[in-house]
């Protein structure tokens, strides 16, 4: 017989990006370099470019042309910057793009001119999906303790549906996103007793998810639910 869970509210204030350091967070001005690396790329052809505070790394046409060359310092560009270079030149711009590849998308639209090639990719922090329907996640930790591998997880999100499991019972029930507010429930779970950690996980987040929860995504792609205390959920996103 199901049980009736309570609604569990979700405050999704913000998508907080965390990893590589985006381009509008780097120091301005000639001769200045961004506080961390920065990374971007591109597809047909295969290149990827970092760049770090002593350099401009470049690798292009699927490896076959490497450049590296001394960071010039980020000029500033319209709603972007600069790094100009005789080998290189790179204009980052603050507009969201999609890697071509697949439905991950970065907070940063790239160009770049190799030695006279210009091609174009995606760089900086790694946005949330455009919208939560669609997409299925797994369990890293709950509660900053790793699921247990004999205990299947998931997350998934439909049109008006969100469904999973956190290691024991199986659960389900409605959603509704406004603005940067995901309210979901009422939840109906299963009242399966499932032994050591499948139970114990489970719990944690149970109680983690009754209170509001921030939202992140990490460069990796991970997602983080970040609730009362400090406590987390990390899921992986299930290609």
């Amino acid at each position: 017989m199901p049980k009736l869970l309570a609604a569990l509210p979700v405050l999704a204030s913000l998508w907080a990006l965390t990893g590589c350091v985006p381009a509008a967070e780097a120091p301005q001005g000639p001769g200045t370099p961004p506080a961390a690396a920065y990374f971007a790329l591109g597809t047909e052809p295969g290149w990827t470019l970092e760049i770090t505070p002593g350099m401009l790394n470049y690798d292009g046409d699927y490896g076959d042309t490497k450049i590296v060359v001394a960071n010039p310092g980020a000029r500033p560009s319209f709603n972007g910057e600069r790094y100009v270079t005789p080998q290189l030149t790179v204009d980052i711009t603050h507009a969201a793009c999609s890697d071509g590849m697949s439905d991950r998308r970065y907070r940063d639209t790239v160009t770049l001119t190799a030695e006279g090639k210009t091609v174009k990719g995606c760089g900086g922090g790694v946005l949330p999906p455009a919208e939560l329907a669609g997409t299925s996640w797994t369990f890293v930790s709950i509660g900053g303790v790793a699921v247990a591998r004999d205990r299947p997880t998931s997350l998934a999100f439909e049109d008006a549906k969100l469904s999973g499991s956190a290691g024991c019972n199986r659960f389900s029930g409605g959603y509704d996103s406004k603005g940067d507010t995901l309210t979901a429930g009422p939840l109906m779970a299963t009242e399966m007793a499932c032994p050591g950690a499948g139970m114990t996980q489970e719990n944690a987040f149970f109680a983690l998810m009754q209170g509001p929860v921030r939202l992140s995504l990490p460069a990796d792609g991970t997602l983080i639910l970040t609730g009362a205390e400090g406590r987390t959920a990390v899921l992986k996103r299930v290609i």
